[in-house]
């Protein structure tokens, strides 16, 4: 599906608030009053705020399919080198999109979640994770990873750093006396380290490499 800037502009702002107030607590009279609107509008696009959280969904989800179906579909790279900017792809998305990952976790830790949210979340994990176990299982084919990889707990390993670390940036700043930085800094900061962090704990993680030197 194809948005239009106007129906754009409406996620973006829809994003916000459901960041910030959840998806219960944001209303369609919120919405449109931050995207400078009439109330209408967002029925005639939309319909209804299920179907605008779904478009949101829909519209992040084609955004980081995409940036995997690409890393894959490169011959020029190793596979090792595909894991690498996979890594950075969902350090850049998480980190540069906080609000969406808000919505992400909210929903995911909430005890009355939205079905209609939940279940594009299930869809999007698994849809990720398909591509993932496409880019493993190239580098094991080409002998370079090992056979006995639990893709879904490096997932849970990938996912669930940049989450925490996005969680308690704060505590993060104040115990590496990064106060000075400015936020800019600071999130560019972040970005690098788990970059590194990340690369270095995956390529012991699959690699052949570190079996053959013991």
């Amino acid at each position: 599906m194809d948005y239009n800037a106007k129906q754009k502009q409406i996620i973006d702002v829809a994003e916000g608030l459901f960041a910030q107030k959840g998806f219960a607590g944001t209303s369609v009279r919120d919405i449109a009053q931050d995207a400078e609107i009439n109330v209408s509008m967002i029925s005639y696009y939309f319909g209804s705020k299920e179907k605008l959280i779904e478009a949101l969904f829909e519209l992040r989800m084609v955004q980081s399919r995409l940036q995997l179906e690409t890393i894959l579909s490169n011959e020029d790279l190793t596979p090792i080198q595909k894991v690498y900017i996979m890594i950075d792809g969902v350090i850049e998305r998480l980190l540069g999109n906080q609000n969406f990952h808000k919505i992400m976790m909210r929903e995911q830790l909430s005890s009355e979640s939205t079905p209609v949210i939940s279940d594009h979340i299930m869809d999007l994990k698994i849809k990720n994770s398909e591509l993932m176990q496409r880019l493993i299982l190239e580098g094991q084919e080409a002998g370079v990873f090992r056979k006995n990889i639990d893709l879904s707990l490096m997932t849970t390993t990938l996912y669930g750093t940049i989450n925490q670390a996005i969680a308690t940036q704060h505590f993060y700043k104040k115990i590496n006396h990064l106060e000075e930085l400015s936020e800019e800094e600071f999130q560019s900061l972040m970005k690098r380290k788990l970059s590194q962090h990340l690369k270095n704990l995956f390529k012991l993680t699959v690699s052949n490499e570190h079996h053959h030197q013991q």
